[in-house]
C-alpha cells in the first residue's frame, strides 16, 4: 500500500503571517514578574558591589557583570514601552521611569523614536528618527563635503562604540530638550540626576567608584546596545524599499536580523537577536520569541548575523544602500566616495 502524501503547506505571508503570530503575543504575568524583579535585583546587588565592595579587582568585575546586566534590562524596558508586559501596573511603571531616566533613555524620547523606527524601518526616503541613516550612492554623492562626513561619522564604528556620549547622552537626551524641551523635560532631568551621581560618586567615594560603577557599565551596555540596534538593521542581506514599495510584513523579515548566538548571550540581551520576529508582532514577550521560532517554519529563514568578529566586521563596512545591486555596500573608490572616507576617518 502506497503511504499517502504529506500535504505540503504554503509559507504564510502578509496579514496571515502576522495573524499567526498572534496566539504568541500573551505574555505569562508571573514570568514576566520574575525576569524583571530577578534582573532588577542583580542590577541593584552589581551596582553596590561596584561601587561600595572594597577591593578594587571585585568593584571592576561587578562593573563589567553590571554592564551587561543593564543591556538585559533595557530589553525588558524596551518591552515594557511596547506595552508587551506589566501593563496597569504602578510598580513596575515606577521601576521603568526611573531605569530609563538612569540610563539616559528616558520614556518619552524613547518609545516615540522607537515607535517611529518600527513604522518606518528600512524606508530609504524617511526621517532617520530612532535609526542610522542610510542613503543611497546617489544621493551620497549629491551630498556635500560636510554632509558626507556627518554622514560617515553617524555610522563609523567609533561612534557605535561610544554610544555611551554619541547615541544616549547627545542623541537620546540633548538632542530631544534642543527639539522639544517641555515635551522632553525628562530628558532634563536624566542629564542632570547623571551628573549629580557622577558628582557625588566622585567625591564620597572617590574616582574608582567612578570608573567601577559609572563608568565601565555605561560604556559596555550603551555600546553593546549601539551595535545590537546597528547589526539589527545593517547586515549583509538587508533589504531597503522605496516608500511606495514599503510593506510591514517584508521591512520584518527581510530588513531585520536574527542575531544567531549562544544561551549567554541570548540571556544577555533577552533574546533580542530575534529581530525579525519581534519587528513582525512587537507585542510577544521577549521570552516567548525563540517559541514562535520554532513554531513557525516561515520565520526559521531569516538573514544571520553574529557576534563574531567577522560578522561583526562585515556590518560595520556597510555604508551607503546600492539600488543597482540591490544590497547595502562599502564606499567604492570614486574620488567623491574616497575623499569623504578619508576625511571622516581624520575627523574620527
Amino acid at each position: 500500500m502506497l503511504a499517502e502524501a504529506t500535504e505540503v503547506k504554503p509559507f504564510r505571508k502578509g496579514k496571515e503571517l502576522i495573524l499567526a503570530t498572534k496566539v504568541f503575543a500573551k505574555e505569562d504575568r508571573p514570568k514576566s514578574w520574575w525576569y524583571m524583579l530577578s534582573t532588577f535585583a542583580l542590577l541593584l546587588a552589581t551596582m553596590a558591589a561596584a561601587l561600595f565592595a572594597p577591593w578594587l579587582w571585585l568593584q571592576l568585575a561587578a562593573g563589567i557583570a553590571q554592564g551587561l546586566i543593564i543591556v538585559r534590562f533595557f530589553v525588558i524596558y524596551h518591552d515594557y514601552l511596547h506595552h508587551t508586559i506589566l501593563q496597569k501596573s504602578k510598580l513596575a511603571n515606577a521601576i521603568m521611569t526611573a531605569f530609563g531616566i538612569y540610563i539616559l533613555a528616558p520614556k518619552s524620547i524613547w518609545k516615540r523614536s522607537h515607535d517611529y523606527h518600527h513604522s518606518h524601518n528600512s524606508k530609504l526616503f524617511s526621517a532617520s528618527i530612532g535609526s542610522y541613516p542610510v542613503a543611497t550612492r546617489r544621493k551620497f554623492e549629491n551630498m556635500s563635503n560636510k554632509e558626507r562626513r556627518e554622514y560617515l561619522m553617524i555610522r563609523h564604528p567609533f561612534t557605535i562604540l561610544l554610544g555611551y556620549f554619541s547615541m544616549f547622552m547627545f542623541g537620546m537626551c540633548v538632542n530631544s530638550l534642543l527639539s522639544s524641551p517641555r515635551r522632553h523635560l525628562d530628558s532634563l532631568l536624566s542629564l542632570i540626576l547623571h551628573a549629580a551621581f557622577i558628582t557625588l560618586t566622585i567625591v564620597f567615594l572617590g574616582w574608582q567608584s567612578w570608573m567601577a560603577g559609572i563608568m565601565i557599565p555605561f560604556f559596555i551596555s550603551t555600546a553593546i546596545g549601539a551595535y545590537l540596534f546597528y547589526a539589527q538593521h545593517n547586515f549583509p542581506g538587508v533589504i531597503f524599499k522605496s516608500n511606495e514599495d514599503w510593506a510591514y510584513e517584508t521591512a520584518a523579515l527581510q530588513s531585520s536580523s536574527y542575531m544567531k548566538t549562544n544561551r549567554f548571550w541570548r540571556w544577555v540581551t533577552a533574546n533580542i537577536g530575534y529581530h525579525h520576529i519581534h519587528h513582525l508582532n512587537s507585542r510577544i514577550p521577549f521570552y516567548r520569541l525563540p517559541e514562535v521560532m520554532q513554531a513557525l517554519p516561515e520565520l526559521q529563514h531569516a538573514t544571520i548575523t553574529t557576534l563574531s568578529v567577522k560578522d561583526i566586521a562585515a556590518c560595520l563596512r556597510l555604508k551607503i544602500w546600492d539600488p543597482e545591486q540591490q544590497q547595502m555596500v562599502g564606499l567604492s573608490p570614486t574620488p567623491a566616495c574616497d575623499l569623504a572616507a578619508k576625511e571622516a576617518g581624520a575627523t574620527i
